[in-house]
């Protein structure tokens, strides 16, 4: 039985890919749904919050693309990796 050994403890190869399969499972769900890179405001609002992205185009950490005229969109690989910082609306 192969065992993976971490800091804070030692669990079974097994173990480890049904826990990483689990995590990864519903990202992957979510990316098939949202095959494009580039969402609608409305859209972006309902996956991340409205006051989120507002804040983030507030503070200058996510610009809007525009590929069509009267149209708010931005990049999901921006608001996705804006997602994972820690939170900043305590500052």
């Amino acid at each position: 039985m192969i065992q993976m050994v971490f800091p804070d403890k030692c669990v079974t190869y097994s173990t480890f890919i049904n826990d990483l399969a689990t995590v990864l499972v519903p990202k992957l769900k979510e990316a098939m749904e949202n095959p494009s890179d580039i969402i609608s405001q409305n859209r972006a609002f309902q996956l991340f919050g409205q006051g989120n992205i507002r804040r983030w185009r507030e503070k200058g950490l996510v610009e809007p693309v525009s590929k069509r005229p009267g149209k708010i969109e931005f990049r999901l690989s921006d608001l996705r990796i804006l997602q994972q910082r820690k939170q900043d609306y305590f500052e």
